[in-house]
């Protein structure tokens, strides 16, 4: 092994041990524990108080990829306090519980499990009272999960609808307008339902900008979109006439008035409403940064705010890359740059992937010949799009050595199949359900071009 790739081997395992840091540091167990404290008198949720003689029953319900961890700190806090509860999460990513019912759902396209979990949430909501709290668990995979159709629209029109704007390149608040406006548990409805209880909603962040309205499509907030907002974004990205009869009514009575929005602000449900955010993607940068700073890294978070097409949000950073390695701009080698968000990708072919699965094979052309530069990118809930990966790992030879072997990077990329790509050279990231979700980390590792030549 020469020294470029001896080096280059180094960088990959300490992205990866980067990686990892920034994972524990949004573990959704240690979340709740941070923010909640429980006496024999109160629930104390950062500065706010609940007193407990107030409240007859505490009912727990939520839905999303990393609400059974939180679910298991809350019944460890309040132990037999909790009366019962219901929460939806993604198959497999449930743990044992011992009040609170755990069922699962298809995720990111909905599924029947989502809805026989969504109506046992709905009816505990329904049934509580002014003397009950109800505990709200939310993280991201909640607006999939949260899954009731309005009466009229079935779930097959709901997946079908889905599936289009997955493919579409929509961002997640345009994909959660629409959700919230086909839903009767989502954009505030769950609180609704929940009145004239007391409701606490912890919250882990997956959207950019942690929108409390966009993050589970906001079951439990004011809604600050509208029907006609739906409407615009479908037809904007042109997917209108793809849509089933039902939906398209739906929506257009909406518009008219015919049907209710999403309740906003004035409604006197969020009287009663109090929301806090438990888990963050900056939490999850800072911690990374932190182990990169251990490993002898400058750490530079240039923002938790990235979106856009995956493909070209990845050749921006690595152009940044290329001019910290020439210039020590904005950062001298040595150096960790870190970035936080969520990418999307338009389907035009019918490969596999995921986001970051296809930020990182784009990444790995913009990288050819470069030896001193790894890009990572992974999900930090442990997933990536339909696929087994959390993301993947690049460097200036995984072009080459994809084409020693007989593969096409460019065409893998054409057809949207990151995973296979990646798969072929043994470079995906997996991790396994990690029971957070906090958004994407994207990762670059540069070194000086001394530091490969030493």
């Amino acid at each position: 092994m020469n020294t470029d790739d001896a080096v280059v081997k180094l960088m990959r395992q300490e992205a990866l041990e980067i990686f990892k840091a920034g994972l524990k540091a949004v573990d959704p167990i240690e979340a709740i524990y941070r923010h909640i404290k429980v006496t024999d008198e109160a629930i104390f949720m950062d500065d706010q108080r609940f007193d407990l003689e107030k409240y007859e029953r505490i009912l727990i319900v939520g839905a999303g990829k990393a609400v059974a961890p939180m679910a298991k700190a809350l019944e460890d806090l309040l132990g037999k306090r909790v009366a019962k509860g219901v929460i939806v999460v993604k198959e497999g990513h449930g743990l044992p519980l011992k009040q609170v019912k755990i069922c699962e759902g298809g995720h990111p396209v909905p599924d029947e499990g989502g809805v026989r979990g969504t109506e046992e949430i709905l009816s505990v909501a329904e049934e509580a009272g002014e003397k009950d709290l109800v505990i709200c668990l939310i993280s991201g995979g909640g607006s999939a999960l949260l899954v009731a159709p309005p009466v009229g629209i079935s779930l097959e029109d709901k997946q079908a609808a889905t599936k289009l704007l997955l493919a579409c390149g929509a961002t997640i608040h345009e994909l959660n307008t629409i959700r919230k406006h086909l839903s009767r548990s989502k954009g505030g409805r769950l609180a609704q339902a929940a009145y004239p209880a007391t409701v606490i909603s912890l919250i882990l962040s997956d959207v950019v900008g942690d929108d409390l309205d966009v993050i589970g499509s906001g079951p439990t907030v004011p809604d600050s979109s509208t029907f006609q907002e739906a409407e615009q974004i479908l037809k904007r990205y042109e997917i209108w006439d793809q849509l089933a009869v039902s939906i398209r009514d739906h929506i257009q009575k909406g518009v008219r008035g015919e049907i209710e929005d999403t309740p906003k602000s004035e409604a006197a449900a969020f009287q009663r409403c109090s929301s806090v955010l438990v888990g963050t993607n900056l939490q999850a940068m800072l911690a990374a940064g932190n182990e990169a700073e251990r490993l002898g890294y400058r750490p530079l978070i240039l923002s938790t705010k990235v979106e856009g097409e995956a493909r070209e949000v990845a050749k921006v950073h690595i152009a940044i890359a290329k001019e910290i390695v020439s210039s020590k701009n904005p950062i001298s080698p040595p150096a960790c740059v870190l970035f936080g968000g969520e990418t999307t990708v338009t389907l035009q072919g019918d490969g596999k992937g995921g986001r970051n699965q296809e930020y990182a094979l784009a990444s790995a052309l913009a990288l050819q010949g470069q030896n001193n530069i790894v890009a990572l990118s992974g999900g930090t809930d442990g997933t990536d799009g339909p696929t087994d990966a959390a993301g993947a790992i690049a460097d200036g030879a995984t072009v080459a050595r994809a084409r020693q072997r007989g593969m096409d990077p460019g065409e893998y990329l054409r057809r949207n199949d990151s995973y296979n790509f990646f798969k072929h050279l043994d470079d995906l990231i997996i991790t396994g359900p990690t029971r957070t979700n906090v958004m994407d980390i994207y990762m670059l590792l540069i070194q000086s071009e001394a530091a490969t030549k030493s």
